[in-house]
C-alpha cells in the first residue's frame, strides 16, 4: 500500500457540510476526476461518500468519519467504534486524530491502530506535533501525515505547510505525508523537497465553495454590499 502512495499526490476530497458538492455521488465524480488526472489516492470523510468512491475508482480510499462530541477536541475518527464502519464502506487506510488529546471514548493512539488493523485497513496517523508522530509510530503506525498542525492550542498559527515537522517525521516515521497548506504546485514540490512521501492537497483542488467565495468577495458588487 505504501508503495502506492509514494512520491504521489492525495486528494482530498471533501465538502462542506451542507454544500451542494458533499453529495455521495458528486465526491465520487470529483474523485474520478482526480484519479483520471493522476492522484495516487483520495480521502473521504463519511461511510456513504466512502463507499460511493469506492465503487467508482481503482485508487487507494483513505476513508475517515468527523465526530464531535461535546467536551473533546479530536474529531477526526475519534473513537475506536468508527473504524469498523469506515473500513467496511471500502476504505484500503484509516485517517485519525493522533494527537495526544483525550478521546472521547478514553481510547489510546495504540488501541485505535490496533483496530483499524484488526478489521483489515491501513493506518494513517493525523498529527499535529513531532511526540504525536512518536508516540504513533511506536505505537506501530505505518503512516504519519502532518495533517493537525495548525489545528491544536500548541500549533496554533504554525505556518504551513508544516515543512519543519515533515523534515523532523523523516528522521524516525515509516512514512512521511504533508498535509495541509499546499496551496499550488510550487508549494507541492517544496514538501517533496523537505522530505514528503506523499502529500495531500484539499481546499486548493477540491473546496470550489471557497474558491467561488473568494473570488466573490474581490467583486465591485460584494465590495460595496
Amino acid at each position: 500500500m505504501l508503495e502506492a502512495l509514494r512520491d504521489g499526490l492525495i486528494v482530498s476530497v471533501q465538502a462542506p457540510p451542507g454544500s451542494v458538492l458533499n453529495a455521495p455521488e458528486i465526491i465520487a465524480t470529483l474523485a474520478r476526476c482526480a484519479e483520471a488526472n493522476g492522484a495516487v489516492a483520495v480521502r473521504i470523510e463519511g461511510e456513504e461518500r466512502i463507499a460511493a468512491v469506492r465503487a467508482a475508482v481503482r485508487i487507494p480510499v483513505i476513508g475517515l468519519v468527523k465526530v464531535y462530541v461535546s467536551g473533546f477536541e479530536p474529531y477526526i475518527t475519534p473513537r475506536v467504534a468508527d473504524v469498523e464502519r469506515i473500513v467496511a464502506a471500502g476504505a484500503d487506510l484509516v485517517a485519525f486524530d493522533a494527537t495526544r488529546r483525550p478521546r472521547p471514548d478514553g481510547s489510546t493512539v495504540g488501541a485505535i491502530i490496533a483496530e483499524i488493523e484488526r478489521v483489515g485497513g491501513v493506518p494513517m496517523a493525523d498529527c499535529a506535533e513531532v511526540e504525536d508522530a512518536r508516540e504513533a509510530t511506536a505505537a506501530g503506525a505505518p503512516i504519519c501525515a502532518t495533517t493537525l498542525c495548525g489545528y491544536t492550542p500548541q500549533t496554533r498559527g504554525a505556518r504551513l505547510p508544516a515543512l519543519e515537522l515533515v523534515r523532523a517525521l523523516r528522521g524516525f516515521a515509516r512514512f512521511t505525508i504533508c498535509e495541509g497548506g499546499i496551496a499550488s504546485p510550487a508549494i507541492a514540490a517544496e514538501a517533496f523537497a523537505a522530505g514528503a512521501e506523499a502529500i495531500v492537497v484539499g481546499s486548493a483542488i477540491t473546496n470550489i465553495d471557497a474558491l467561488v467565495k473568494g473570488f466573490v468577495a474581490a467583486t465591485p458588487r460584494a465590495r460595496a454590499c
